[in-house]
């Protein structure tokens, strides 16, 4: 008879406890609940509250992989769809940015995190940049869309102002403003109400639009940097690797 629960079963109904009511809510006691099983029942497949994350992190990085079939060959294109697809996972799991670490810890190194890390080095190897370089485009990458997440779609925006406040948001403006000690954001606002100018201001800042224009400037910026190292030889014989800048 094959076993009544099995640790994927367990990974994913922690997962839809998180998404629920977030990471603070999973604990093993209310996964045995939402299971019908005892708490002790559970440690047979699962061994602690670290397993437990360590489990939690190995699901959501399969959601990060690529189907292999689907990876483009250009570096370009490939980063491109992995940020894609690691923004739509912390999207479906928005406590996953912080929140393993803040519940308990949690091994990244499961086998779908390895199979992550070898599709991002697969992605990056047409690149012809040097190892270091490579791990630093993927680090880049991940960076991008994790303080994306965490700061433009986690955060309140201008939408979370209920019009009754525009008013009182209008006159802090115009109060501070009024001091002369903020020059550059009274040229942006301008003159006139300062809440209509706001909404103007941010009118063109859809999520979906920042994410996409700043994954672009990042890559865009890789690219001239690659250009850059294939040049070096042929101006100097110096190593592909551009000099780093100073800290």
């Amino acid at each position: 008879m094959p076993p009544r629960h099995t640790r994927e079963l367990i990974a994913a109904t922690a997962l839809a406890i998180a998404d629920a009511e977030g990471i603070e809510a999973v604990t093993m006691r209310r996964i045995a609940t939402e299971l019908d099983a005892g708490t002790m029942t559970l440690y047979h497949y699962v061994k602690s509250k670290n397993d437990l994350m360590a489990l939690m992190q190995d699901a959501i990085m399969a959601e990060q992989l690529m189907p292999a079939e689907q990876l483009p060959g250009d570096w370009r294109a490939a980063l491109t769809a992995i940020a894609y697809r690691t923004r739509a996972m912390f999207q479906r799991h928005p406590w996953a940015v912080a929140g393993l670490q803040a519940g308990g810890g949690g091994d990244a190194g499961g086998p779908h995190a390895l199979r992550h890390f070898e599709q991002s080095l697969a992605a990056v190897a047409t690149t012809g940049l040097p190892a270091a370089d490579r791990l630093d485009l993927i680090a880049m990458i991940d960076d991008y869309v994790a303080g994306f997440v965490l700061k433009s779609e986690q955060e309140p925006g201008l939408e979370s102002v209920p019009p009754e406040a525009a008013p009182a948001v209008t006159d802090y403006f115009d109060r501070h403003l009024a001091t002369g000690e903020y020059p550059h954001i009274e040229a942006l606002l301008g003159e006139g109400d300062r809440w209509t100018a706001l909404k103007r201001a941010f009118a063109g800042y859809s999520p979906d639009e920042r994410f996409a224009r700043g994954l672009q400037r990042l890559l865009d910026g890789v690219e001239r940097y690659i250009a850059t190292a294939a040049e070096q030889p042929a101006t100097g014989g110096r190593s592909r690797r551009p000099p780093r800048r100073p800290k």
